[in-house]
């Protein structure tokens, strides 16, 4: 007999898991994608300045056995195993595997109306037509001083545009102290107006302008938030055990703590009340064990605890410069870190790797492998505070280096 699994979502994590199902034969796996195409979420701010499209064809990295449907899930029934789609098809399951992903936060500020976002494809296509109106060399005031902030900023910056970057708190929270200082350095080479701190928090917007929590107003023709990711409100309102953010709560082999056939991978995964970084580097080993825990429960195993670790991650400063910072297995950062054309070369070979990695997995199920941490289940997990916090200060890291071929 057949066992249907069905995948909700079509990023890093859900496609990973889908090609990694092709292990086992005997599954009939169903990938539904909001997206007509893969979108190589690390590369939207390059989409908003034309540098890359951030986008992959699905039949480049998606196995041919995985039946994919466009469409968007929109309630799980657990009762009767299935999946109601925005289209109004249902979609049956033996296994289900969540992995929805996330998109920005909105603005909450007055005038967030005259704010546009860049973390998904179509935020980041509406910037670009924002952008594609405004006369050139225009000031662009980049909301957030994480990764994502960071990364547009700078993209921006060498496109011409006069760019401030409002961090509302410190620049690369999650950077180690010199590697924010080398970020700090190479920004300011790229004219890039950072502002830190209170005087750094925009708390309203208007159609040339910001104002800052000090009462300052500064020009803006052109306001971009960069800063936090929220995810689907699929768990909670489909009756699942859900954290603070909505993300499902798991249990360390990934398994949802209300139903052993569902399983959830990427950035809507809580494992043990906790959840790493949002990133591919995160998403794919998640989606990976995913796959792997719904394979043992088929073949009627238990199941393996998560092994995954962080080695860093990379950040981009345009095309010509950057940032890698390396980490501790528990993506605490170390105080090695590299900069300038080295770290953006770093940088584009590890998104291309992360393709690259997709593809391979697609042609050879079981091929991809990750950085393990040892470390793991001897540490308590953080609370639903120190997860939110986490997020708020950090809330677009990215992903780290490839070494020996391997993403890491």
């Amino acid at each position: 007999m057949t066992t249907q699994v069905s995948v909700l979502g079509g990023g890093y994590a859900g496609v990973m898991a889908a090609n990694r199902l092709q292990r086992r034969g005997g599954i009939e796996v169903t990938l539904v994608s909001p997206t007509p195409d893969f979108v190589d979420r690390i590369r939207l701010h390059q989409m908003v300045t034309g540098t890359h499209s951030g986008r992959q064809d699905y039949r480049r990295v998606l196995s041919p056995q995985v039946r994919r449907v466009h469409d968007r899930a929109e309630r799980i029934d657990r009762g009767n195993r299935s999946v109601l789609l925005a289209s109004g098809a249902r979609l049956r399951y033996d296994h289900l595997l969540l992995a929805v992903g996330s998109a920005g936060t909105s603005p909450d500020i007055a005038g967030a109306e005259h704010v546009q976002g860049v973390a998904t494809i179509g935020a980041a296509q509406q910037l670009r037509r924002v952008l594609a109106r405004t006369a050139p060399g225009a000031t662009v005031t980049v909301v957030g001083g994480g990764s994502t902030g960071i990364e547009t900023a700078a993209e921006l910056a060498t496109t011409g545009w006069r760019v401030t970057l409002a961090c509302g708190g410190q620049l690369g929270p999650s950077l180690h102290e010199r590697g924010r200082r080398s970020a700090a350095a190479i920004l300011h080479g790229l004219d890039v107006d950072v502002l830190e701190g209170t005087a750094g928090r925009v708390v309203a917007a208007s159609a040339t302008e910001v104002t800052l929590a000090d009462g300052r107003a500064r020009a803006s023709e052109v306001t971009v938030w960069a800063t936090g990711f929220s995810v689907p409100d699929l768990a909670h309102s489909s009756g699942l055990a859900s954290d603070a953010t909505g993300r499902l709560v798991t249990d360390e082999t990934l398994t949802c703590v209300d139903d052993p056939r569902i399983v959830a991978a990427g950035d809507v995964a809580a494992p043990s009340g906790g959840a790493q970084r949002m990133s591919c580097q995160a998403a794919m080993p998640l989606g990976a064990q995913a796959a792997e825990t719904i394979l043992s429960r088929i073949a009627g195993d238990p199941p393996a605890d998560l092994t995954n670790g962080f080695a860093g991650q990379c950040l981009s400063l345009g095309r010509r410069s950057g940032v890698l910072q390396l980490a501790h297995p528990d993506d605490t950062p170390r105080a090695v870190h590299l900069r300038g054309r080295p770290a953006a070369w770093a940088k584009e070979v590890t998104c291309r790797a992360v393709v690259r990695g997709l593809v391979t997995e697609a042609r050879r199920p079981g091929s991809f492998r990750w950085p393990r941490d040892p470390g793991r289940a001897a540490r308590p997990t953080r609370s639903e505070a120190e997860d939110e916090a986490r997020i708020a200060s950090d809330p677009g890291a990215e992903v780290g280096a490839e070494v020996d071929g391997r993403v890491r």
